[in-house]
């Protein structure tokens, strides 16, 4: 019997009374309901909790709380003297999925899959003495916890990290392109990776992962779940087969944030890396292509092309550019924005600015003699829009074009987030401003929505 977390008073006494513990397989009839009998495994409780309630974990997934005044009976069932019994226990826990009782491990002849872990809310489970949320699977109990995947692929999992994506620094954009240029080198085996990772965060991981693995002959996936992997409600298992299936089908390269397409379990939609944005807080579809749709659609087994071939990644040499300066900002600006702030940040030796302007691309005139210090001390500034949708377009008005004048570059329809990544990597790669500038134009991996950029 393990330790009864969660449970004081009477429910702790009832429980012990009947030598009961978490993790037992218990059949429980209520009063109520006409005497109605639930089958499930008894869970932890929340520190917090009452003493008049035990929550059992049933086999569709979901966790109930019964009364203590409803209970007419509770006993253990001996799962020793069941037939199947693993099976049984790990359907119960795994959100009821007892689909690896027809399963054989035959994965072996199947495609070969690498699956990084680095966290994130897809390799987390409910803590049940604060009830929060907390990153503690590793990337082999993913793997083995959804059973079907090994009918799609043989995957090899292996954890680079463990944190929140909001945790989730430069730093580990390099630890993790690093990992995969390294798993790639030593086996050529992999038909593709997929990166397990918290949605806050995650676009700027696919960003960073565009450019320093540009040309990179496999497709990766970046996967994640709006709903932690033990709760029935989880996205987790359907984004990770979906995600195995395209990988193993897509025959394509390039970065891909790979979530639900919106609110069904019908569609899984595959976006282009450095195109794609977090637009909901909450909701399973909550990854949006911006400016356009989806590059792939996995509807079942079947793997759509959304768009065309030719706005995906370059045909390019694979040479890893594995580096990276962090002495760029993100500035949003709004009315009343105070100057002064931007003078303190030149002041600390930044490399690149990126402007998050309004409308076509434009910030207040008050800015403009902070803006001219900074363009004669070498800082590259680039403006992206703070508009879902559309381009940059600072030949339009007055004000953009001075501050074209003023040495600011447009960034066409840039997400803003992904050209700060993009500066990141590039002054990480080259000092010379004109080179810094000639880089922040050049298409790497389809950061631009459609053709090359000709802004200049």
């Amino acid at each position: 019997m393990s330790e009864l977390r969660g449970y004081t008073k009477r429910a702790l006494e009832l429980l012990k009374s009947k030598q009961l513990g978490i993790g037992d397989l218990v059949e429980i009839v209520r009063m109520d309901d006409h005497n109605a009998t639930y089958t499930g495994i008894i869970m932890p409780r929340y520190e917090h909790a009452d003493d008049m309630h035990i929550v059992i974990k049933l086999k569709s997934g979901y966790n109930v709380g019964i009364s203590l005044k409803k209970i007419q009976e509770i006993k253990k069932i001996d799962t020793d003297a069941l037939p199947n019994k693993k099976i049984v226990e790990k359907a119960i826990m795994n959100n009821g999925s007892s689909k690896e009782e027809n399963i054989k491990d035959d994965s072996s002849q199947l495609p070969k899959i690498l699956l990084l872990s680095t966290g994130g809310t897809i390799a987390s489970k409910i803590d049940y003495r604060t009830g929060a949320v907390t990153p503690t699977l590793t990337a082999k109990e993913l793997n083995e916890s959804i059973p079907e995947l090994r009918k799609i692929a043989n995957i090899t999992a292996k954890v680079v990290l463990s944190e929140y994506s909001e945790n989730i620094v430069p730093q580990n954009w390099l630890q993790i392109a690093n990992k995969v240029a390294e798993e790639y080198t030593n086996s050529k085996q992999y038909t593709g990776i997929i990166i397990a990772h918290g949605t806050d965060t995650m676009h700027y991981t696919s960003s960073y992962l565009s450019f320093a693995l540009t040309g990179f002959p496999l497709p990766i996936a970046l996967v994640g779940s709006q709903r932690s992997s033990d709760r029935a409600s989880s996205d987790a298992a359907l984004n990770l087969i979906a995600a195995t299936k395209f990988l193993v089908n897509c025959k394509t390269n390039g970065v891909y944030i790979v979530m639900h397409q919106d609110t069904n379990d019908q569609t899984v939609a595959c976006h282009i890396g450095t195109r794609a944005r977090k637009n909901h807080t909450s909701k399973r579809g909550a990854f949006q292509t911006i400016g356009g749709d989806p590059a792939f659609l996995v509807t079942d087994n079947k793997i759509s092309q959304n768009v065309l071939q030719n706005t995906f990644f370059e045909s390019q040499e694979f040479i890893p550019k594995i580096k990276l300066d962090e002495k760029v900002v993100l500035i949003k600006y709004y009315p009343g924005y105070d100057p002064n702030i931007l003078e303190k940040i030149i002041e600390s030796n930044v490399k690149a600015i990126i402007f998050e302007g309004t409308g076509l691309g434009h910030i207040g005139k008050n800015m403009y003699s902070v803006i001219k210090t900074a363009r004669q001390k070498g800082i590259f500034m680039g403006m992206t829009s703070q508009c879902i949708d559309g381009r940059v377009r600072m030949t339009v008005y007055e004000s953009g074009r001075d501050l074209l004048n003023l040495g600011i570059t447009p960034l066409e329809d840039m997400i803003a987030e992904v050209a700060l990544v993009k500066a990141m990597w590039v002054v990480g790669n080259t000092q010379n401003y004109d080179e810094i500038k000639k880089m922040m134009l050049q298409k790497f991996a389809s950061e631009f929505s459609t053709g090359d950029n000709n802004n200049g």
